[in-house]
């Protein structure tokens, strides 16, 4: 209910997820222009490694597979030959396609993330051990003691959680819901919105953690170049500290950062990065262009 967080005076959108948060503006944008003032004061929205165009989303994780040597040319030319991206539902020959590269070919390899090392389970379901050289910042095993922490009765009754008493345990990505809820009814791309929201001049900041197989550098970029936007800073790196931190481009209405090391979660894998950029963000300035 929109009416019950007008308290909140500036409403300043950070959540990563495709679909949500664009629609989410557009509905306070509409909301606000219903009243022709600003109820809620939106000023802006970013959105991480989010869905944005089902077609260009699919083509841009196939070329991303391919390009970090995650599957073979001969799978790469495959499913482009049998894949349409456009279908809800493939032939077989597309279905196979994309079964042999991502499970024969993929390897055990984490998606969304595809450097960090995995999470190797024991015996022991509350002991993990480390598989790989760990960075500082990164532990592979964070969703595995989120998910035992969450799901315990104490966690739950102090976060006033799991009130009435749901039938299954609390995971990060939760199949129940991917298995009941029609998501064939949700819009096959955010292009239009992001047009409407742009217009109407909002500050939207779309960023990729660029070691992200899932939702890819790849298929965000190809979404973005097809909104046809004017250029208003050229492709550069960004820094943060002494290093690095990605690359920008800066357009008339949009702003575009990959987060460089990142995964799906840049603010997990990066945080140092994240900070940099969400503090760019809302000061409306562009990203840092040395150290």
């Amino acid at each position: 209910n929109l009416i019950n967080i007008t308290n909140l005076g500036v409403l300043t959108i950070i959540l990563f997820t495709g679909h949500y948060v664009p629609q989410l503006a557009k509905k306070i944008y509409h909301y606000n222009k219903t009243f022709n003032k600003s109820i809620i004061n939106l000023k802006g929205f970013m959105v991480g490694n989010g869905d944005t165009d089902r077609h260009y989303d699919r083509l841009g994780a196939v070329t991303y597979w391919w390009s970090h040597a995650m599957i073979s040319d001969r799978s790469y030319n495959s499913i482009l030959k049998h894949c349409s991206f456009t279908e809800n539902t493939n032939s077989n020959e597309c279905d196979y396609a994309l079964y042999y590269a991502t499970v024969v070919e993929f390897g055990q390899v984490n998606g969304y993330s595809i450097y960090s090392p995995l999470c190797v389970p024991k015996t022991n379901q509350t002991k993990f051990m480390h598989g790989g050289i760990l960075v500082e910042e990164e532990d592979p095993c964070t969703e595995s003691y989120a998910e035992i922490y969450y799901n315990r009765p104490d966690v739950q009754r102090a976060m006033h959680a799991n009130l009435t008493s749901i039938p299954y345990k609390w995971t990060v990505c939760n199949e129940i819901l991917f298995k009941y809820w029609d998501w064939g009814n949700s819009d096959h791309s955010m292009l239009p919105t992001y047009k409407e929201l742009m217009a109407a001049g909002l500050r939207i900041w779309v960023f990729s953690g660029d070691t992200d197989s899932v939702v890819p550098v790849t298929a965000t970029r190809l979404s973005i170049s097809h909104l046809n936007l004017t250029v208003k800073t050229r492709w550069y790196p960004w820094y943060s500290g002494n290093q690095v931190g990605g690359w920008t481009e800066v357009y008339e209405g949009l702003t575009f950062a990959t987060v460089r090391g990142a995964g799906h979660e840049v603010p997990v894998l990066q945080p140092e990065r994240a900070l940099i950029l969400l503090r760019s963000f809302l000061a409306g300035k562009e990203l840092p262009r040395s150290y």
